[in-house]
C-alpha cells in the first residue's frame, strides 16, 4: 500500500459534487493499494500515518503527531499511486487492486484510522468523482510505501 500524507492547515473534499467534508489542521492521505497486498498491513499503516511526529512542538521541532494535538484527518482513495509511467507518455495502472481487494483495504483503513484517536476522519468515496482542496502547511509531504518495510 502506497501513503501520500500531507500536512494541512485545512482540507475539504467534495464527492460527486455533493457538499464539502472539510478538516481543520491535520493530515490528508492520499491511499492506493497494490494488486499484491494484503489487508495483514492495514493496521500498522494507519497507526503509522495518525502518529508520525511532523507537527512543530513549542520549540519548532517536528516532535509532534496529529494525534497528540488533536487533529483531523481527510482520507482519499486513490489508484493513480500505482501507475507506472516507464513507458510511453500514458501511464499503465495493472499493478493497482481491483476489486473485492481495493474496496476492502480502503474500509479497513478508514475503521483502523478511526480508532487511533484523531479528532475526526473525513473521507472520499471509493470509485467516485471526488475534488480536494487543501493548504499544505510547510510544505510536508511524506510517501509511505508497505513494501519498503
Amino acid at each position: 500500500m502506497r501513503a501520500v500524507l500531507q500536512r494541512v492547515s485545512r482540507a475539504s473534499v467534495v464527492v460527486n459534487g455533493g457538499e464539502p467534508r472539510t478538516i481543520g489542521p491535520g493530515l490528508v492521505i492520499l491511499l492506493g493499494v497494490r494488486e499484491t497486498d494484503t489487508l495483514d498491513v492495514v493496521p500498522k499503516l494507519a497507526e503509522k500515518c495518525a502518529h508520525l511526529r511532523i507537527f512543530p512542538d513549542a520549540d519548532g521541532k517536528l516532535n509532534l503527531s496529529a494525534v497528540e494535538l488533536g487533529y483531523s484527518a481527510l482520507v482519499v482513495s486513490n489508484f493513480t499511486l500505482y501507475g507506472d509511467s516507464r513507458k510511453g507518455k500514458r501511464p499503465s495502472f495493472t499493478h493497482a487492486a481491483r476489486q473485492p481487494l481495493s474496496t476492502d483495504a480502503y474500509d479497513l483503513f478508514l475503521e483502523q484510522i478511526g480508532r487511533q484517536g484523531l479528532a475526526d476522519v473525513q473521507h472520499g468515496e471509493f470509485g467516485a468523482d471526488m475534488q480536494i482542496e487543501l493548504v499544505n502547511d510547510g510544505p510536508i509531504t511524506l510517501i509511505l510505501d508497505t513494501d519498503e518495510w
